[in-house]
């Protein structure tokens, strides 16, 4: 198809049609058998051409440019149409370049649905887009692009304008959509008008964004909105030049206030809440020549009706808080950043002091509102320090970490209370849970409650985060070292009845040797599992975990863990998993990461399970996980039974002990007592079988010492046999007390190995008997009353039974 293109001179049009950038020339232009890539047609010209491919869409692009001198002729004020008529169905951009004077002012005037400015780089959904220009003597001003259907309706210039119209290829488009008129000077760069009918919201740049604001210069927004709707201002993106004179600011112009004009850095709160139309205005400096920086401004107006609990305030009192923050925000906030499109919900401490995210700080009280329909898209984070600097002062003090009624009483939820808990060196921290308790949440064990605990501890260096908790389980106590964060987050409305019953506690306490200790103590008989901190990334290098179980003593527990090995390989150092009863003679199980785990065991008393790692190998990381049951005691019928044989037993050696002794000579030598370490003289948890504590009565001090067997190991049997070792007691000067003893430190303790098939011992009756073993002395020849004793066959020591068949036979 053939195309005639006719322009009058008088039109002062130009078209140019050329390849479009970037695309290979696979298609030409043909003039009176001429062929040619591009084609300039001026005024006063008539050319006739065709294509010589059937798609010239996809290869060239068409520029209409008229000219308009408004300086020395007449102005074609009104409508502006697309001439010439019958073009080529190119993409085709027109150009109106309109040359007045700085003395008169030029409006553009859009027809509806009006404009919307959109950012450099986007594209409007119909590829329909203007672009405005202001021409000052020889400067060009980007007045902003924009696409149709938006709010605004006229833009108002200083000078000359540039204005262009991009048509896509297939656009039906027909008409200009705007017109031109002359008005008085405005005294400003530009005035653009934006007409806001109902609830709305619309984005609007600075000239030249995200360029310089030009320097020094003055524009104004003019914001039409109904008298009964409500609008808010926000600033989203904003940067300052470097001025030498004047300051940056803009200019709020408000019908009804008394402060006219209102001024605001841009850096403040932009004014909220506003009834009806008002002016906003970008105001420009003197920059430094040298270093003249960019002031630019991205800003968002919403316009919302009145909200029927618009004069509703709450109080939010904070005058008794300390080193604490409370912040209102949307749901989301800080890493989410809330679509422009998106409902818009206000937080106001005054009427027009309202924002999307507030933030008040403990010591005032506050009165707050909100502007929005659906309070659900609020949350509250809240954060609270509590430090400690002197440990004679803080030592004795419990803090409760519980959310204040003034937070938990807002219609709005609680996302998140962080308390962040400061102690210096040599202080640590303890967290108590004395009637709730907490439970870690395990894959096993999951929480199930509206909220829960994150507890992190950090140092300058590390940071080991020890679990995520919740009430109602068995962890009644943790004592941690280095700073702690403990942050509570909520799940879902139920919060709101539970916070009644929060008692998380926290006190400062002395140094403590592990890294972090559990103290746990179930009152129920299901499992309780406990796992490593740091899960599922691995204990950090050289951190040792302790968890003190303690049993009733009316039940058993039973330990056991989740896999038989450690999983791990060290390259320097070596992890150690140590199991260990609270009960005097209790042998420790020690396993390194090279051994197996222990199968699962009765545990008949408290008992400690340390974890200490080494510097594992790349890709190992240590992760364990055991688990405890509780379960009532089961005493034997036999054992009953087997008691009450050996109680009788040990009467009737008793009598005979008695009367033994009292048969022998006075000046015999008294006999010596082996003490036995390994049994324990007092029962655990039985605290109520002595009525003085040991420490006041004589329980641990021995009367008699047989001076001959004190060297008793120095005998020796005419055979070369030695004699069984003696034990000699020496009396304990340092304080008793009745709390049971931490396990020794790891150098200390002596390897015990680490055995899979431990046996399991008997279970233990109401009391245990003290055992000892009584050595005799051994001579050649002694008298009693006359009488020889029969001889020892070298054993320095026997038991009760030979002692009285021996002395059976003396008398």
């Amino acid at each position: 198809a053939s195309f005639t293109i006719s322009l009058r001179t008088v039109d002062n049009i130009t078209v140019m049609i050329k390849l479009r950038p970037g695309v290979l020339p696979r298609c030409q232009i043909r003039v009176k058998n001429v062929i040619r890539s591009e084609l300039k047609i001026k005024p006063g010209d008539n050319v006739t051409f065709t294509f010589t491919c059937s798609t010239p869409e996809k290869y060239f692009i068409m520029e209409i440019q008229k000219n308009i001198d408004c300086v020395s002729g007449l102005c074609p004020f009104g409508d502006v149409h697309l001439y010439p008529p019958a073009l080529p169905r190119l993409n085709r951009t027109f150009i109106w370049d309109v040359k007045a004077s700085t003395k008169a002012g030029l409006e553009l005037k859009f027809s509806t649905p009006w404009l919307k400015q959109i950012e450099p780089g986007e594209t409007c959904p119909d590829f329909v887009s203007y672009n405005v220009n202001s021409c000052i003597d020889t400067a060009t001003v980007n007045i902003g692009t924009f696409c149709r259907n938006g709010s605004v309706s006229r833009v108002k210039l200083l000078g000359g304008v540039v204005m262009s119209l991009h048509l896509p290829w297939d656009s039906p488009l027909t008409t200009s959509g705007f017109s031109i008129a002359n008005r008085a000077s405005i005294k400003r760069l530009c005035i653009i008008e934006s007409i806001l009918k109902g609830e709305s919201s619309i984005t609007l740049m600075s000239p030249n964004y995200p360029l310089g604001f030009p320097e020094d210069e003055l524009m104004t927004w003019q914001f039409v909105v109904p008298s009964n709707m409500r609008a808010s201002v926000f600033f989203h993106d904003y940067s300052l030049s470097n001025c030498e004179r004047k300051e940056e600011r803009v200019e709020y112009y408000i019908p009804g206030s008394l402060s006219n004009p209102e001024v605001f850095k841009l850096s403040d709160s932009q004014p909220a809440n506003i009834a009806g139309s008002f002016n906003l205005s970008l105001q420009g400096c003197d920059q430094d020549a040298q270093n003249p920086g960019i002031l630019r401004l991205l800003f968002q107006v919403v316009v919302q009706h009145p909200q029927v609990d618009e004069n509703v305030t709450h109080l939010v009192d904070l005058s008794k808080e300390r080193n604490m923050t409370v912040t209102i925000h949307f749901e989301g906030w800080p890493s989410r950043i809330p679509l422009m499109s998106e409902p818009i919900c206000l937080i106001c401490k005054d009427p027009r002091t309202c924002d999307r995210v507030l933030t008040l700080v403990s010591g005032a009280i506050y009165k707050i509102s909100f502007l929005c329909k659906d309070l659900s898209h609020l949350r509250v984070t809240a954060e609270k320090g509590i430090s400690c600097v002197d440990l004679r002062w803080c030592q004795r003090k419990i803090y409760s970490l519980s959310v204040p009624k003034t937070i938990t009483q807002l219609p709005i939820r609680l996302h998140k209370f962080i308390w962040k808990l400061l102690a210096p060196d040599l202080i640590n921290i303890e967290i108590t849970s004395p009637s709730l308790k907490l439970q870690q949440h395990v894959p096993e064990q999951r929480c199930n409650t509206s909220y829960s605990y994150s507890i992190v501890s950090a140092t300058p260096e590390a940071e080991l985060n020890v679990g995520v908790f919740c009430p109602g389980g068995s962890i009644e106590k943790i004592q941690l070292r280095n700073n702690i964060t403990i942050s509570l987050k909520t799940f879902g409305k139920g919060f709101l009845n539970e916070s009644n019953h929060q008692d998380l506690k926290m006190s400062f306490v002395p140094h403590i040797k592990d890294e972090c200790a559990f103290t746990v103590s179930s009152d129920a008989k299901a499992k309780v599992y406990l796992q490593t901190p740091n899960w599922p990334y691995g204990l950090p290098p050289y951190v040792s975990v302790s968890w003190y179980v303690i049993v009733p003593s009316k039940q058993v527990a039973r330990l056991g863990f989740s896999k038989n090995r450690m999983g791990i390989i060290c390259e320097t150092g070596r992890a150690y998993v140590n199991i260990k009863e609270e009960t005097l003679g209790a042998e420790e199980t020690v396993c390194r990461e090279d051994e197996q785990l222990p199968e699962p065991r009765n545990m008949y008393h408290d008992f400690w399970v340390n974890v200490s790692n080494c510097k594992p190998m790349d890709k190992t990381q240590l992760t364990l996980q055991f688990w405890v049951t509780f379960a009532d005691k089961q005493i034997d019928l036999g054992v009953i039974l087997a008691v009450v044989a050996g109680a009788g037993v040990l009467a009737v050696i008793g009598l005979t002990v008695f009367c033994v002794k009292k048969k022998k000579k006075k000046s015999q030598n008294p006999m010596v007592g082996v003490y036995n370490a390994n049994v324990n003289t007092q029962v655990p948890g039985k605290q109520g079988l002595f009525t003085k504590g040991r420490k006041n009565n004589e329980s641990h001090v021995y009367a008699v010492i047989d001076d001959a067997m004190v060297y008793g190991h120095l005998l020796k049997e005419s055979n070369g046999s030695v004699a069984p070792e003696v034990d000699v007691y020496r009396p304990f000067d340092g304080p008793i007390g009745s709390l049971p003893p931490s396990p020794p430190p790891f150098s200390f303790r002596k390897d015990i190995k680490c055995s899979s098939n431990t046996e399991e011992p008997l279970p233990l009756t109401d009391t245990d008997h003290d055992t000892y073993t009584f050595a005799h002395q051994k001579s050649e020849e002694l008298e009693d009353n006359g009488d020889k004793n029969e001889k020892n066959n070298g054993d320095t020591s026997m038991s009760l039974l030979e002692n009285k068949e021996q002395d059976s036979l003396a008398e």
